[in-house]
């Protein structure tokens, strides 16, 4: 016997025994088609190679070809069914491909019954003889190739791209047996392949003589496809005794779970793969009222309220196919025939080894939590704020129908919108700063402290707005509930009474004008005069001679300038207190501002006999405020004052004004008279509108005085010196620059 015969003999002999083997274990595993198919693929190359046995001792071309032409059929069942192993085995691989190869495939065998001696040779002429290994003669076909040969070609061609495509899908699932079959036998397929068709090229290129031989590179094919179903195998042999040895271990296990599942204070169910369920603990029966055997299954849906039962048949299903976790909330009929909302919660849970065992779940009643969610749902929408709840990311998730009339928006449109939509473009890009900010220290408070907030309506007006913030700790995490008041009303309000306020003090300042018309009128008398006399004078020094003049008409009118310029300036004063026109803030030096004052009433305090001393304090910082109003509390005050002390001695009416710094920021102005001060019974009214202690006043100068020192910021006080008189000051903050 030849080594050919030997070699050939021992491949065929040893093909025919794996396919018996693994025909015996798919007729065992009747589901497992990989089995047979690796069985059709080794007999497929032991005829095969039974084929190339008889070729390589063929004695005439006839023989020769039709050797070849029978050889076309076990050729088509090897690449067939390598296409569905590699299908079945891989579970992987794009169809069309192995489609096209099979279909490209089976073409070229009925092309090869009809060909003539068969598809690889249009004619053989003759048949050469060569000497291979051991000095053995083997016969080889010689003669024109038959066109329609490409057709096998582009068939093993597409046959390597599907095995490769397989391979690849298999190696980027990333599971490590998975990876190693795409290398064993992806690999060993993709490389025997292109080891057939490279030695085959070099036949036809002359490289090398030898006949075409097919069945060796299939034979280590078949080998690594029989190494890894023999490993599968004794994989599956050792699965089984494990699993035999871990079932007493898994029977304990489950009952230690049932008991367990049973004590808990929540109601557990779980399911299998096939989505129906198979347990409830103890809980759930008793809270059901029915058996194991009525809930088993999709018993436990006959519970849930009918306009309940498709949300969450629906939920379960897409989870359950997606492999995800859910919640949901329905009802549940309770065994007394309430139905009562629950929280129903399911995860999925897999095997040691990774594989999907289907559905635990956990099943609380929320009943009384869905009640105060309502009844503060309730609380919301009643409330006459506008209300709006947001979460940690921003999200509004609940709003009042109060909502709608501040912002124009309906709660469709806001809810699961970021509340950035309500800020003003011009503060909209910071408010995700504060917003992180309030949750990192939620509490009480209010938004805006210290400066105007704005909210942005639906049609882009800005809207004065007051918020409250709250934290809510629920179970869905934290939120902030935002109590919104819409207050263009009461600014409006606020401005109509700052107008009537300015128009009061307007009138107070008038009434006060025509209390000091007699000091305004000798102040005005005696420039006047000056002016006149000396303009006599200058008359009758023009009269006589210019030259006797001399140097005293210049100074006459020098004095006419200057006292025209100082009825002037009290001219110019009175129209500043008579002259109606908002509250305009600016830098006043305090010490100057009582000056004035003092200049504008002195005749008032001659006619009466005070004695007036300022005791003005150097270097005081400049307040912002209006002077005309700071001037028409100083003046009533002094004229108050100067009234206290009507009855007393003209030697003893004395008036002491000073001015200092007071603290904090502030710069304090003191009236103090020699009066005999103001009764302990109404120092507590004494600012009181329409409350005086003079038989004919209105009782609205002190009202007007401490409303208009209240609108600077400060503070008007009046308290009874311990000798006698009282004294009146006030304070006002200094300016914030020419503090620093």
């Amino acid at each position: 016997m030849t080594l050919v015969n030997i070699v050939w003999s021992l491949s065929i002999w040893a093909c025919l025994c794996l396919a018996t083997l693994h025909l015996v274990i798919w007729f065992q595993q009747t589901n497992q088609f990989a089995y047979l198919l690796f069985s059709v693929i080794t007999a497929s190359v032991a005829a095969i190679a039974i084929c190339e046995l008889v070729l390589m001792s063929a004695q005439t071309p006839q023989e020769y070809g039709r050797v070849m032409w029978w050889a076309h059929i076990p050729i088509f069942c090897l690449v067939v069914s390598t296409v569905g192993f590699v299908r079945f085995y891989f579970n992987a691989g794009r169809w069309w491909l192995g489609v096209t190869a099979s279909g490209l495939r089976l073409l070229d065998l009925i092309m090869n019954f009809f060909a003539t001696p068969n598809l690889d040779y249009k004619e053989i002429t003759s048949l050469r003889h060569l000497t291979i290994f051991g000095g053995e003669t083997i016969s080889v076909a010689k003669g024109v190739e038959n066109p329609w040969i490409k057709v096998s070609e582009l068939s093993s061609l597409f046959l390597l791209v599907f095995v490769a495509d397989a391979s690849v899908t298999l190696w980027r699932r990333g599971n490590p047996g998975e990876r190693r079959r795409a290398v064993v036998v992806g690999g060993a397929v993709i490389f025997f392949i292109l080891t057939a068709a490279g030695f085959s090229a070099l036949i036809e290129a002359g490289r090398i003589k030898a006949p075409y031989l097919i069945s060796l590179p299939f034979l280590a094919i078949v080998v690594a496809m029989g190494y890894e179903l023999s490993s599968d195998v004794v994989r599956a042999a050792r699965l089984a005794r494990q699993l035999r040895a871990s079932e007493a271990a898994s029977r304990e296990s489950e009952e230690r779970f049932r008991i367990l599942a049973d004590t808990a204070p929540v109601m557990v169910w779980m399911s299998g793969t096939d989505m129906l369920c198979s347990f409830f603990n103890k809980p759930w029966l008793v809270f059901t009222g029915r058996t194991m055997e009525q809930e088993l299954g999709n018993g436990w849906a006959e519970g849930i309220h009918r306009d309940d039962v498709k949300r969450c048949l629906e939920t379960y299903i897409g989870s359950f196919n997606a492999r995800q976790s859910f919640t949901m909330e329905y009802r549940l009929r309770r065994a007394d025939g309430d139905y009562r909302w629950v929280l129903d919660t399911g995860v999925p849970r897999y095997l040691p080894a990774g594989e999907f065992a289907g559905y635990i779940g956990s099943v609380l009643d929320i009943t009384e939590r869905r009640l105060a969610e309502e009844r503060f749902r309730l609380v919301v929408e009643a409330a006459p704020n506008a209300m709006i709840i947001v979460d940690t990311e921003g999200k509004i998730s609940l709003i009042n129908p109060q909502v709608e009339s501040v912002f124009g928006y309906s709660q469709e449109e806001l809810v699961g919108q970021p509340v950035e939509m309500l800020i003003p473009n011009s503060f909209r890009s910071e408010h995700p700063n504060y917003r992180q900010g309030y949750f990192a220290e939620p509490q009480v408070r209010t938004m805006g402290v210290g400066r105007e907030v704005f909210g942005r309506r639906k049609d882009g007006r800005e809207v004065p707005i007051e918020i409250g913030l709250s934290p809510l700790h629920t179970s869905a995490g934290l939120f902030a509930l935002a109590s919104i008041l819409d207050i263009t009303e009461r600014r409006r309000n606020e401005l109509e009474s700052a107008r009537q306020r300015n128009d009061l003090a307007h009138l107070s300042r008038v009434a006060l004008l025509g209390e000091l018309s007699v000091s305004l009128a000798h102040e005005l008398n005696q420039p006047l005069t000056a002016i006149l006399s000396n303009a006599e004078a200058a008359e009758l020094l023009l009269a006589q001679d210019a030259a006797d003049a001399g140097d005293e008409l210049p100074q006459i009118l020098r004095e006419i300038v200057s006292e025209s310029k100082r009825a002037g300036e009290v001219i110019r004063r009175l129209r500043v207190l008579l002259k109606k026109g908002d509250i305009r803030r600016v830098p006043l030096d305090m010490n100057e501002l009582v000056q004035n004052v003092f200049k504008l009433i002195r005749s008032d305090l001659i006619n009466q006999h005070i004695a007036v001393q300022l005791e003005l304090a150097p270097h005081l910082p400049l307040v912002d405020g209006d002077e005309v109003q700071l001037q028409q509390v100083l003046i009533n005050l002094v004229i108050n004052a100067c009234d206290a002390m009507a009855e007393v001695a003209a030697n003893g009416r004395r008036l002491l004004v000073s001015t200092d710094f007071a603290g904090e920021s502030k710069v304090r102005v003191s009236v103090t008279d020699e009066g005999y001060g103001i009764p302990p019974e109404k120092i507590e009214h004494i600012f009181d509108p329409f409350f005086t202690t003079k038989e004919i006043g209105t009782g609205l100068g002190l009202a007007v005085c401490r409303s208009i020192i209240s609108a600077h910021s400060g503070e008007l006080t009046a308290i009874n010196n311990p000798q006698c008189g009282a004294t009146f000051q006030f304070t006002v903050p200094a300016s914030e620059k020419d503090t620093e």
